[in-house]
């Protein structure tokens, strides 16, 4: 059970990590062992879940359809399986993302994704401010990594519209108190510099999704942290399906398969 004190020494330094000239790679988990296997893997510097993997292995569809006492319950469990920081998708805080937080840390938990889903620009930052409130009230350093939906839910409009309103929220986010900006979306590098460009080095924060560049590239470029969401769990996905694939051929277990619990 993590105490005040080594809380807020993990919160302490998975800020650090976020201004570190090196970029932060978490590599997203979303139950026990998962978080245990991730954390074993040298250069492991801390853990993410992610809200669409734990609500998939827990039998829901993303976006808050998981309970939030349900999904409070999961990150304190995976923030129990290792000594490293950890950091939580709590989506758009369940509409009270002051609470939410309060409640992650009380967990264990010492950052968290909140997502904006495009709503006025007003209302998010207010959600912000009560997400940076909250760590403050509890005396725990917080890597609030606020999340814009431009590129997710951007539909149809002219991508200069959706970099200049990301541009306008991420300012504004960070200057609400914010670690970091989260900007999920397949970016071209030219986006990523744009917006690096305009909010600063070590400010910018990413999903690996097929298709962007890796994570040398990335760092390179001077964006803070690429997570992976989703896309850690279908990469598992993808071995247990070929593993079933290939034993109805006729097959077995692949060669180099670790026996990793």
């Amino acid at each position: 059970m993590s105490t005040p004190d080594s809380t807020a020494t993990k919160g302490a330094e998975l800020r650090r990590l976020h201004t570190d000239p090196e970029l932060l790679v978490v590599v997203n988990v979303w139950d026990a062992i998962t978080a245990t296997t991730v954390a074993n893997i040298p250069g492991t510097k801390a853990l993410a879940t992610a809200s669409h993997g734990i609500a998939a292995s827990r039998g829901y569809p993303d976006g808050e359809v998981i309970p939030r006492d349900e999904m409070i319950a999961e990150v304190g469990l995976i923030a129990r399986q290792t000594e490293l920081p950890v950091t939580a998708d709590l989506e758009a805080g369940y509409g009270d993302p002051g609470g939410t937080i309060a409640r992650a840390i009380d967990v264990g938990i010492v950052g968290a994704n909140l997502e904006d889903q495009l709503k006025p620009l007003s209302e998010s930052v207010r959600a912000v401010e009560a997400a940076v409130a909250a760590a403050e009230s509890a005396g725990v350093p917080f890597a609030l990594n606020a999340r814009t939906d431009a590129w997710v839910r951007g539909g149809d409009r002219d991508p200069k519209v959706i970099l200049d309103d990301a541009i306008e929220r991420g300012r504004a986010y960070l200057g609400a108190g914010a670690t970091s900006f989260f900007v999920p979306g397949k970016l071209s590098e030219e986006t990523i510099q744009a917006l690096v460009a305009e909010l600063g080095e070590r400010n910018v924060n990413v999903i690996g999704v097929p298709g962007m560049p890796g994570t040398r590239r990335l760092g390179e470029l001077g964006v803070a942290r690429c997570s992976f969401g989703p896309w850690s769990q279908n990469v598992a996905l993808t071995a247990l399906a070929t593993l079933a694939e290939d034993a109805y051929a006729g097959g077995g277990l692949p060669e180099g398969t670790r026996k990793l619990n």
